[in-house]
């Protein structure tokens, strides 16, 4: 019987280890995808906002100098770290004007890492400080 309880008990621990360890393995990318040299900044208009884990990401439309619109994608904090600083999931919503400023993707690839935005009426988001 004491056996039986201590295979239990080994196949109840090799069963949370499977079982919780992809969770655990997904590393965090960082944010070295990211120039982390120069900013850009644009004015835009959000089309959808998630505000998940490990990151945050605003999606946004930008109108080029020509009048091309351009879909972007901006990541930035977890919202554990962003709901002390105020946020909540309708923090941004569609058709929400606008301005964002991040470094742009490495690879060329329209997305950002966030470091700043700023509303129409002049507020500012804050974001959090581990960006």
């Amino acid at each position: 019987m004491k056996r039986m309880k201590e295979t239990l008990r080994v196949i109840l621990a090799v069963t949370a280890c499977v079982v919780l360890m992809p969770a655990s393995a997904e590393g965090h990318h960082g944010w070295a995808t990211f120039e982390s040299q120069v900013t850009v900044t644009f004015k835009a208009t959000v089309t959808d906002f998630h505000f998940v884990n490990p990151h945050s990401v605003v999606e946004f439309d930008e109108k080029d100098d020509k009048g091309n619109v351009h879909t972007w994608q901006g990541e930035f904090g977890s919202p554990i770290h962003l709901a002390p600083k105020g946020w909540t999931a309708s923090s941004l919503e569609a058709g929400d004007e606008i301005t964002i400023t991040g470094y742009r993707a490495k690879n060329g690839a329209r997305s950002l890492r966030v470091t700043r935005i700023v509303l129409s009426n002049g507020r500012e988001l804050k974001l959090d400080s581990g960006q």
